[in-house]
């Protein structure tokens, strides 16, 4: 049990820190990429988690939208944090790959901001991952010992 919980928290962090550095790079990739369209906001909703007894609810902001690059086939993807001001029916401009505009973002381009976030969480992601280890070699070191 002093393994595997800190164990699958451990996992489940390194999983976390991936999918960041992925979207962070997709990210990357579509603003310098120069390739922009117009697309049409299809849809908005919200989503939102806790708001247990006591707890503090999120609440996050959805954006689907479609263009058509240049290849001529429409494209159609959701993104998340978007703008509050963005309704169904405005049209934003996105930026995307040729290879993977599914992989497209509505989002400005800042990466500035982009890598400062992306270097916070996995800071945080650090420091919960160190501390999964250190809790499992001090249960090693405290359990362990006591074993014939």
């Amino acid at each position: 049990m002093f393994y595997a919980v800190p164990t699958l928290i451990a996992a489940v962090v390194i999983a976390m820190a991936v999918k960041v550095v992925k979207r962070s790079l997709e990210l990357g990739r579509a603003w310098s990429s120069g390739l922009t369209a117009e697309a049409r906001c299809l849809r908005t909703y919200t989503t939102t988690s806790g708001g247990g007894h006591n707890d503090h609810v999120t609440t996050t902001l959805h954006h689907v939208y479609e263009f058509t690059p240049s290849g001529g086939r429409a494209v159609r993807f959701e993104e998340e944090n978007g703008p509050a001001t963005t309704v169904e029916g405005d049209f934003v401009t996105v930026h995307y790959t040729a290879d993977r505009p599914e992989k497209a973002t509505a989002h400005a381009p800042s990466p500035v901001k982009s890598a400062a976030s992306t270097i916070g969480l996995l800071c945080f992601f650090g420091v919960m991952l160190a501390f999964c280890v250190f809790f499992m070699v001090t249960a090693n070191d405290m359990f362990g010992s006591d074993l014939p």
